[in-house]
């Protein structure tokens, strides 16, 4: 009993420090210093949730830009579902889907150059991604502009408002996040 007693002390201990104050010391802190990435980088409007600034939605519509394909379960962009497609570069079935991809594309966007960039036909590993890079939003930019009757200079000019630069340009590439654009659009037509 005299060896089992210390063990039981500091399991006790052990499971108060890191099971309790550490999860309130680390939520406490987040909550003060990075209020809003701890709470989801969640993106508002007049008071209405429209989504995260980190994961992608689904738009289909000839009138907003489209994001990286999703391959998560049950539904696109579905965030209890993460994951990616699994599929080999090797099979048949992923060559399938990336033709279909490319030929829909082509028909969407028959203004666009006939070189689909890769990131509009593959999936990501995560299957949420909310941002493409600049090259991959401009080649969308004659199909969005013409669905919604706007000068090309116009959206142009939108895009390249919403490209973000890394932090240190080295480390990481341009993205536009594609949520925040499409809403952007949307706010083009509000008085």
């Amino acid at each position: 009993m005299a060896t089992l007693r210390p063990a039981f002390v500091v399991l006790i201990f052990l499971t108060l420090v890191t099971g309790g104050a550490y999860p309130l010391l680390t939520t406490a802190l987040g909550q003060w210093w990075f209020t809003d990435q701890a709470n989801g980088s969640l993106i508002t409007v007049d008071n209405q949730l429209r989504g995260s600034q980190l994961i992608g939605q689904q738009f289909s519509t000839p009138g907003y830009f489209h994001g990286r394909p999703s391959a998560t379960a049950n539904s696109p962009y579905n965030p209890e579902a993460s994951g990616g497609s699994n599929l080999a570069g090797s099979n048949p079935e992923l060559d399938k889907e990336v033709a279909a991809r490319v030929a829909q594309l082509r028909a969407e966007n028959p203004q666009a150059d006939a070189t689909v960039p890769v990131e509009l036909v593959t999936t990501s590993a995560s299957g949420l991604d909310y941002s493409l890079t600049p090259p991959s939003v401009a080649w969308q930019i004659p199909r969005v502009a013409n669905a919604r009757q706007l000068p090309v200079e116009t959206v142009a000019k939108l895009v390249a408002a919403h490209t973000q630069l890394p932090l240190v340009s080295f480390i990481g590439q341009p993205v536009v996040n594609i949520v925040e654009l499409n809403m952007a659009l949307d706010a083009l037509k509000k008085p």
